[in-house]
């Protein structure tokens, strides 16, 4: 099975899915709403004048809210049909924004060789990479010295619990996969996918800091999160900032976010 392919045709099924979906509600968005998390934008920092580059940007809305607060941005994802929509939805808000058809690891080729101040990689991204070595090495590559990658990303930690509870250590931590998954629904609504199969790879904190280090990036910071942004367990609580175990519950990481700069 080749996992591009499969994973392609996945995701540009999903797109059109998406788009017309409360939960990315792109009419809000194009009214002025941010799909950015506040401990992102506060992490990050300023980014006026700032080159940007979003790589598995989906269709964009990450991308162009950063674009909003002032940077420079461009977005790279495997889907054609995302990128399809990322440039219209830019096009309509007058935001400028350049949008490139690419898999990650050719991003260095597709992107012409060009550097970016910050390399950035949004919640649920990593799982759909076999390689992480291969990754940080080409987000090192694309980095300009002194610029850095900023990750936020869902706990690997908070995938081995019971879905009901999250509570019970149900699923093996260091089973990295590939994992073949059949489901005839995205995660935003009840429509049925035409192409159901998709693959997935977990990995470890562990992992994700070591291939960071081995492609010369300096970590910076490593920040744990006790809330998510979807109800990863039916026992979570909605509160103003995403959504956490219920108070006295003994908590758990579900969220992570990595900073880690270029050699100047």
């Amino acid at each position: 099975m080749d996992y591009l392919d499969v994973n392609r045709a996945n995701w540009n099924g999903r797109v059109p899915i998406h788009v017309g979906s409360d939960f990315y509600d792109v009419e809000g968005f194009k009214a002025g709403r941010s799909p950015l998390r506040a401990f992102e934008r506060d992490e990050v920092g300023d980014v006026t004048g700032r080159r940007l580059l979003h790589l598995q940007c989906h269709f964009g809305l990450d991308t162009l809210s950063w674009a909003r607060l002032g940077a420079e941005v461009t977005g790279l994802d495997f889907s054609a049909a995302a990128i399809e929509q990322a440039r219209a939805i830019a096009a309509e808000c007058g935001l400028p924004a350049e949008f490139v058809t690419a898999d990650v690891y050719d991003a260095v080729e597709a992107l012409g060789g060009a550097t970016y101040d910050i390399v950035y990689t949004g919640l649920g991204a990593l799982v759909w990479l076999a390689d992480l070595d291969n990754w940080a090495r080409t987000v090192a590559a694309l980095l300009k010295p002194g610029g850095f990658l900023y990750l936020a990303e869902f706990h690997p930690f908070a995938d081995t619990m019971d879905d009901e509870t999250g509570t019970t250590v149900t699923h093996d931590y260091f089973d990295r996969g590939p994992h073949v998954w059949e489901y005839p629904h995205t995660y935003t609504g009840s429509e049925i996918l035409e192409h159901q199969t998709s693959v997935q790879f977990q990995h470890g904190l562990g992992e994700v800091v070591s291939a960071v280090a081995a492609a010369g990036l300096r970590v910076e910071f490593l920040r744990e999160h006790d809330r998510t942004y979807f109800r990863r367990f039916r026992t979570l609580v909605e509160g103003q900032e995403g959504f956490r175990l219920p108070e006295g519950a003994p908590r758990i990481p579900l969220l992570y976010s990595l900073r880690a700069s270029a050699p100047a």
